[in-house]
């Protein structure tokens, strides 16, 4: 059986940058080292899917698991009926049915980061709950009895979130405001069920971490623990996990496996050096050497494809990752473009721009000047003529040609290049 490793664990964590905070230390290190530990980390459904930032919860928890403590993972149907606060404005509330739905979707979506390999000896799968399970049956009676009663507002107002919404216009309802209460009891409950000892979470939640510690040590007179994950930036202040279309979501129907590769190889150098120890799970020496090299030699992207490999396996399964890698190959004429599925293909071309053409089909010409590849039509004859047009990674050498029948790709796609980067796609209607 697998034997846990608390100064392992832990020091690993801190190696890797993902402790910001955590409650006594030395008494969470004890506690680890005194064997299999059970631990949790809630993710709301205030979305179909989770993104890019909610990686580094699973990180910790697959850290922890593999030292041989049992996860429970929450998914709140209960609390995502209601919201974390947020620092600028009220939340939508959606309804019953949606949320219901969204809590089926993301427990699929978790389960592939904790499967337990083969070969693991003594390691225990998730447990999986759902915190309306327990927070459906109280009234507003109990409530207010039961759990209000341990709670002090001046307290409440202090968290970060709560103290910017009332000194905004906005302000805040009395239904975000007790998000708190509700969080908070969700780790009575499971320390009640499942005998949990520790949550971990973001650094934003950990007002809502520490009010759970105290309401368990008040009701159930128990010592229970807690770790946060540091806020993850961009170098250049913009928000982490998001691209020009938005969120990065997990869910490949949001955000397709060569998007969500490209989303981390196209990382800054100086966010690739700064993600590569919170997301890698390569030994640390591995990851010194590629931030080395990244420091050393910045045109490889040694750290972003590191990252972009590693985690597209991750999220989508190595399936997956051969594609969106072929596509990138095959995009700019170092690979076959046929051998793309055709989901693979449009994902790829959407992601780097494309056009629709029904009707009559343009000249090449045209076509470059349509995709917004070249300015104008004289411009596109100029880049023909000197060499510089390929249509599906074969140079066009006549710009007044239409397309035939037989260069359309799966999908009715077509690729056009300008020069060695500059792609677009164009699809038939229909």
């Amino acid at each position: 059986m697998t034997t846990p490793s608390a100064p392992g664990v832990i020091d690993e964590l801190h190696r890797r940058g993902l402790i910001a905070q955590s409650t006594d230390e030395a008494a969470l290190r004890a506690h680890l080292a005194e064997g299999p530990v059970t631990y949790y980390a809630g993710f709301d459904p205030t979305a179909q899917s989770l993104h890019v930032g909610h990686l580094l919860q699973f990180m910790v928890l697959r850290a922890l698991h593999r030292a041989g403590h049992q996860p429970v993972v929450l998914v709140g149907g209960a609390t995502g009926l209601i919201g974390d606060p947020r620092p600028s404005a009220e939340r939508q509330l959606n309804d019953r049915d949606t949320v219901a739905a969204w809590v089926e979707r993301i427990r699929e979506q978790v389960a592939p980061f904790l499967e337990v390999p083969a070969e693991a000896d003594g390691l225990r799968g998730p447990i999986y709950v759902d915190n309306l399970d327990w927070t459906a049956p109280v009234s507003a009676i109990d409530f207010l009895r039961e759990l209000g009663k341990h709670f002090r507002v001046s307290q409440m107002l202090a968290k970060e979130a709560v103290s910017a919404r009332l000194n905004s216009e906005a302000g805040i309802s009395y239904t975000e405001f007790s998000y708190q209460i509700l969080q908070a009891n969700d780790y009575r409950q499971l320390h009640r069920r499942h005998g949990v000892t520790l949550q971990t979470g973001g650094s934003d939640q950990w007002g809502n971490l520490t009010a759970g510690i105290d309401l368990v040590r008040r009701t159930e007179g128990a010592r229970v623990h807690a770790l946060s994950t540091p806020l993850v930036t961009k170098s250049d202040g913009t928000k982490f996990g998001k691209s020009e279309g938005g969120a990065v979501w997990l869910d490949p129907a949001l955000t397709s496996p060569y998007a969500f590769f490209q989303f981390w190889l196209n990382a800054e150098d100086a966010d690739a050096r700064a993600w590569l120890p919170l997301y890698s799970e390569r030994p640390a020496e591995e990851v010194q050497a590629l931030v080395a090299e990244s420091l050393e030699r910045p045109a490889a992207r040694a750290a972003q494809r590191a990252l972009a490999e590693e985690l597209t396996r991750l999220v989508h399964g190595p399936e997956q990752l051969r594609q969106a890698e072929a596509a990138g190959r095959a995009l700019f004429g170092r690979e076959d473009l046929r051998s793309l599925d055709e989901a693979t293909l449009g994902a790829a071309l959407q992601e780097a721009g494309s056009i629709t053409v029904d009707g009559e089909l343009p000249t090449v010409a045209q076509l470059l000047q349509q995709t917004g590849l070249v300015g104008s039509l004289s411009e596109a004859r100029r880049t023909v003529k000197e060499g510089g047009a390929y249509l599906n990674n074969e140079r066009v050498t006549d710009g007044e040609a239409r397309p035939g029948e037989d260069v359309w790709l799966p999908g009715g796609w077509l690729v056009l290049r300008r020069g060695r980067r500059s792609i677009a796609g164009v699809r038939r209607a229909g």
